[in-house]
């Protein structure tokens, strides 16, 4: 809009100009006296906003069907990688699968529409401190004897943005524990939690 509005503007004191020309050519002004044409305004474009990268995400659990898995996580930029903190209810006793996954997408009520372990760098399933795994291996988390899980721990794999960003993917729990080595999932069972990570608001 504001280019075309240079333009227009530009296109008229041309127009303007001609005439005025013509006119003092062919003798029509009067006393032949020259008219000073008016100078073509310039407005500045407007400047584009950068967008901050975001430094907190967030993921709701809602749970698969049958289940009654719910819970938040919270994913945190800290100085030595992602901070990945949460609560989960609803869970059997004992460890859980727990993994980003590639699509954040949950019309599948069993979790599946998720699709596969989030892995952009084609590697193999193995645990979160390996060095060769998915960037959605977060190994298991930890049900109490109430079937509540609650954690914090530092992963140094996962990233805001970039090929290996987390925004937009699924997050899913699983019904039994990873073993770390199966391919390619870590044979964690059904999936029987799941949610889409995505940029918390930031806090006042």
């Amino acid at each position: 809009m504001i280019k075309a509005a240079v333009l227009t503007l530009s296109m008229a004191t041309f127009s303007l100009t001609s005439l005025l020309g013509a006119a003092q050519e062919h003798g029509h002004m009067p006393g032949n006296k020259h008219i000073p044409v008016t100078k073509t305004i310039h407005i500045p474009a407007m400047k584009t906003m950068k967008a901050e990268a975001p430094t907190k995400l967030i993921a709701v659990f809602e749970p698969t069907a049958g289940n009654i898995t719910e819970g938040v996580v919270t994913f945190e930029k800290v100085k030595d990688g992602i901070m990945v903190s949460g609560k989960i209810t609803g869970l059997t006793p004992g460890e859980h699968g727990f993994h980003v996954h590639q699509y954040g997408d949950l019309t599948a009520d069993d979790g599946t529409s998720t699709g596969g372990h989030f892995n952009p760098m084609t590697q193999p399933h193995a645990g979160p401190e390996d060095a060769h795994r998915h960037i959605g291996d977060l190994g298991n988390v930890t049900a109490n004897e109430d079937g509540v899980a609650e954690f914090s721990f530092i992963d140094k794999k996962l990233e805001m943005n970039g090929t290996a960003s987390i925004i937009g993917r699924g997050l899913i729990v699983h019904a039994d524990r990873d073993d770390l080595t199966s391919q390619p999932t870590g044979a964690a069972g059904a999936r029987v939690g799941m949610a889409v990570i995505g940029i918390a608001k930031a806090s006042e």
